[in-house]
């Protein structure tokens, strides 16, 4: 019998994701005529938290050993190569395919295939992992889809899926060496794309932010019209619905990139703490799947979900006060969209998969549980 204890789904996890989610779609549906973003919003979460509930009752240690993840990461290569002859070009980006109706980010679900391949891919050769053919045979998986989703352009996505791969080969055991390598290459390649790849409007979005008052009529405008909406909230906020600058559509995308501006406008420094509150507790459980897990395949898996929320977390919140460039990189749970919804409670989902083989705590570590739990 379908039983929820057998899944080992992590409820305190679940408790924090909810509310942030209650905010999103509450801020959405705060100004006029836009309930179609409300309704969408709520559908896309019953669907995904539909699929969480259902993974979670799945075994995924098959994944350690299948040769699945390779088809399903060369097909996930394929998908992102067919953006550019198929996908849908919206503000000067092509990464939308059209199913139907529905418009899906195929780069969204990439980001999790990686973290599941780098997983794999670490696990088995921990023992080995200090040779460097290891980075840079690892550098090739994240290095291919990376250049697919830069040309379409979407820098964010590109930054992330780095910075996943980054994080995963600090944890699973890289020398010092080859640390100062991976800095060093790193260095030529920002410089290279800084003088020859990067469009003009790409490195207006970084400079404006070091000077946003220097054009808030072009490239610094929507850093500009946050930073206003996140200080007059102020402590209290103005309360939900009476957002001016979202209201009078002096935000843009209030729903999706700058949904968190809009928030802290109508809830305040009060609301923004609780919002806080809630991704730290998510990211610690999802820390703590990694530090009680059965070997290191659900370790890394775990450690990489974690910076995938973590750095969607703190760029969105980032590019919303204006320190960090507007790169369209939604907030998890928060923001308007279905892709990246979906992908969330998927990757959750099989999180909670791998915990049902989780190493028991011990007595003193479970002491320093907070709240024992």
């Amino acid at each position: 019998m379908f039983s929820l204890k057998k899944q080992n789904i992590d409820w305190l996890l679940v408790a924090c994701i909810i509310p942030i989610v209650g905010a999103g779609v509450l801020t959405m549906s705060s100004f006029v005529g836009n309930d179609i973003y409300f309704m969408r919003q709520v559908i896309w979460f019953l669907i995904s938290f539909t699929v969480f509930l259902g993974l979670s009752s799945i075994d995924f240690r098959f994944l350690k050993q299948s040769n699945f993840l390779i088809i399903l990461y060369a097909c996930s290569l394929v998908f992102l190569g067919l953006i550019f002859v198929l996908g849908i070009d919206a503000k000067g980006a092509t990464r939308w395919l059209s199913i139907g109706s529905v418009s899906i980010q195929v780069s969204d679900f990439v980001k999790l295939i990686l973290i599941i391949i780098l997983a794999k891919y670490f696990s088995r050769r921990h023992v080995e992992i200090k040779n460097i053919k290891h980075l840079f045979i690892s550098g090739i998986y994240m290095a291919l889809p990376v250049g697919l989703v830069f040309l379409q352009p979407d820098f964010g996505t590109a930054l992330i899926l780095f910075f996943i791969w980054f994080v995963m080969t600090l944890v699973s055991g890289i020398s010092k060496k080859h640390l100062a390598i991976v800095f060093g290459v790193g260095l030529v390649l920002v410089t290279v794309l800084w003088t020859s790849v990067l469009q003009d409007y790409q490195k207006n979005r970084i400079t404006s932010f070091l000077n946003p008052l220097s054009d808030i009529q072009g490239t610094g405008y929507n850093a500009y019209q946050s930073t206003i909406a996140v200080g007059s909230g102020q402590i209290l906020g103005k309360g939900v619905g009476y957002g001016t600058q979202s209201r009078l559509k002096f935000l843009p995308e209030y729903h999706t990139d700058f949904i968190f501006a809009a928030f802290a406008e109508e809830w305040g420094f009060v609301g923004v703490m609780i919002l806080f509150i809630l991704y730290c507790v998510i990211i610690w459980r999802i820390l703590r799947a990694a530090r009680y897990g059965a070997t290191n395949f659900e370790m890394l898996y775990a450690v990489g979900l974690a910076m995938l929320f973590s750095v969607h977390i703190i760029v969105n919140i980032g590019m919303n006060i204006g320190y960090l460039p507007v790169t369209g990189l939604t907030l998890p749970f928060m923001s308007y969209g279905g892709s990246h919804m979906l992908m969330s409670f998927i990757g959750l989902g099989i999180l909670m998969g791998l915990r049902r083989n989780e190493r028991s705590i011990h007595r003193d570590d479970m002491s320093k549980e907070f709240l024992g739990l």
